[in-house]
């Protein structure tokens, strides 16, 4: 009896969690799962046979169909010349027996009239379903084959570059596209990217770069943001006239859009009106004004100070809330006892705050090694990849170069890094957090 109480108990606990599970997997890692299957192709929408996932051999029947129609005007000017005909009857009856075995197909023969009958009527041919009918690696490979042997016949025939037969050999080019192969590559884009993680002679790769490039504004920002926020944190626990506009004026970088922030920082750093700039070459920190965002090194700490200024009041908030949860009891205390307030922070503070800063430095490592709007307003990744981040890499690759292959594949590498990121804080820093609990 006890046990089924128990198997019933347990079954509703299940049936309570299982929503909350089922909206976990399709907000957060359905599309870990896309991405990763798309991962798996050669995915580019720039590209006339990749730009759709193909598992098998197929035919492009609007592209086929088309190409028949203009091919019947050039063979008629062809078949009209004393000095081709002859030959150019052959070609034709070798496309003719081509076309008479793929339709019997029974997938190109469904589709062939319908195809036709649209593009007659100067439709598009819009539906997949309709418009790519399945083959065999056999029929597609025989297809290349015989296509290759009449473009090359073509060409022979030709005598100059505008002629019918040229024009012809051109169309075959045409039908030889309207093969689609399959474009899975499996780990063939991971493979790719690991190529990238070695150096190239003295340089490293480019994912290599982006990975460390990342690595060093997160960690540099992230600290250089611990220790001003735990600062400003303190200042503003104390009790002191005007402590409420401090507060509020100590949030406003936070508060500000990050795009609108880096705008506003790439004027503040250019080399001709920009006052960060005109100023820091008056004190003598920089030689030039324009060095901030056309060296690599000056790119590089414009885009950390942009950073540490945008979000440290982010990392001082949680610490201050962290700071008020402590009870000024014990501060009360190490007082009475002889304690400076060095060792006041030391022994007290800083070992109350441990589990707040875990957080602080957890949502805030996250983030910041998934930076993109700061730098790609601010610098844009350059100059010659110097601030480029791995995200900024993922974007350029799979928007500006249409390639959703691989850059899907580098979305699993920051879902990995991210990953990884969240387990050793959880795992190192959170069982030592447990321990300074448990004493």
């Amino acid at each position: 009896m006890r046990r089924k109480k128990r198997f019933s108990e347990s079954l509703t606990a299940y049936f309570m969690v299982l929503p909350a599970v089922i909206i976990i997997f399709t907000v957060a890692l359905w599309p870990v799962i896309q991405s990763f299957w798309y991962s798996l192709f050669d995915l580019r929408l720039n590209h006339p046979l990749r730009n759709q996932i193909h598992l098998g051999y197929q035919l492009d029947m609007e592209k086929y169909v088309d190409t028949q129609f203009y091919l019947e005007g050039v063979f008629k000017d062809l078949e009209g010349s004393e000095d081709s005909a002859g030959k150019a009857m052959e070609i034709r009856k070798e496309l003719d027996s081509l076309r008479e075995d793929l339709m019997k197909i029974q997938s190109v023969a469904q589709r062939y009239e319908p195809v036709k009958k649209r593009l007659d009527n100067m439709e598009p041919v819009n539906d997949p379903q309709l418009k790519y009918a399945e083959i065999t690696k056999k029929v597609a490979e025989d297809y290349l084959e015989r296509i290759a042997k009449v473009k090359d016949e073509l060409n022979a025939l030709s005598k100059d570059k505008d002629d019918a037969a040229a024009q012809a050999a051109g169309l075959m080019e045409e039908l030889r596209v309207s093969i689609m192969e399959p474009n899975f590559v499996g780990l063939g884009n991971y493979k790719y990217f690991l190529s990238e993680l070695t150096y190239n002679g003295s340089e490293p790769g480019r994912l290599a770069l982006s990975l460390l490039n990342t690595i060093s504004i997160t960690v540099i920002s992230v600290f250089m943001e611990l220790v001003f926020g735990i600062a400003i944190a303190l200042l503003i626990n104390r009790s002191f006239k005007g402590r409420g506009l401090t507060r509020a004026a100590i949030l406003v970088p936070w508060a500000i859009p990050t795009v609108v922030s880096a705008r506003m920082w790439r004027f503040l750093y250019d080399g001709q009106t920009g006052i960060i700039a005109h100023w820091l070459e008056q004190i003598g920190i920089i030689k030039d004004a324009g060095v901030l965002l056309t060296t690599k090194l000056g790119a590089f700490l414009s885009v950390i100070f942009a950073d540490v200024w945008k979000t440290t009041p982010y990392m001082a908030l949680l610490i201050l809330a962290g700071l008020q949860t402590i009870s000024e009891d014990l501060h009360e205390a190490a007082n009475i006892d002889g304690a400076s307030k060095i060792q006041d922070f030391f022994r007290i503070t800083l070992p109350l705050l441990k589990p707040t800063i875990l957080v602080a430095l957890l949502f805030r490592t996250l983030d910041a090694f998934r930076i993109f709007d700061l730098i790609y307003v601010l610098t844009g990744g350059g100059p010659g990849n110097s601030t480029e981040t791995i995200s900024i890499y993922a974007y350029v690759t799979m928007f500006s170069q249409m390639d959703f292959g691989k850059g899907s594949t580098l979305s699993i590498v920051v879902f990995i890094c991210i990953s990884l990121i969240s387990i050793a804080y959880i795992k190192i820093l959170g069982a030592d957090v447990m321990r300074s609990g448990s004493r």
